[in-house]
């Protein structure tokens, strides 16, 4: 099977902030993978597909305005119509209100802040590749 991954990158701002304390709310990630996906199916299959289910969702650290997150995701199995994905989002840049209103580090290790598995459809007919 060939191998099918993506990554995109980008900076939570403060319209991404849910809650107190500039807590950005865990769909967000959900929303990156959504993302990863669909370029995913574009690139196996020509088509957008369809996000049929998420099997797991695991949040483990929290995400706030000004962290710039790298979602990644691939394709681990596939069926006639249907895609295994796995997904993972990292906190790769953090920013330091403490230093001054405009400071960031590039943090040394990456902080996995979400982890989910999933299953994408594409239909026959729309399938392309």
């Amino acid at each position: 099977m060939t191998q099918y991954k993506s990554t995109i990158r980008l900076r939570m701002s403060s319209h991404d902030a849910h809650y107190g304390g500039n807590l950005v709310d865990g769909a967000r990630m959900l929303q990156l993978f959504g993302d990863v996906a669909t370029e995913l199916l574009i690139q196996r299959d020509g088509d957008e597909g369809l996000f049929k289910a998420y099997d797991m969702v695991e949040f483990m650290a929290p995400v706030y305005a000004g962290d710039y997150i790298e979602a990644t995701g691939e394709i681990v199995s596939e069926g006639n119509t249907s895609r295994k994905m796995k997904f993972e989002a990292r906190k790769i840049i953090a920013p330091r209100p403490d230093i001054s209103a405009s400071a960031a580090d590039v943090l040394a290790e990456p902080i996995v802040v979400c982890r989910a598995t999933g299953t994408c459809v594409t239909p026959k007919n729309c399938q392309r590749k």
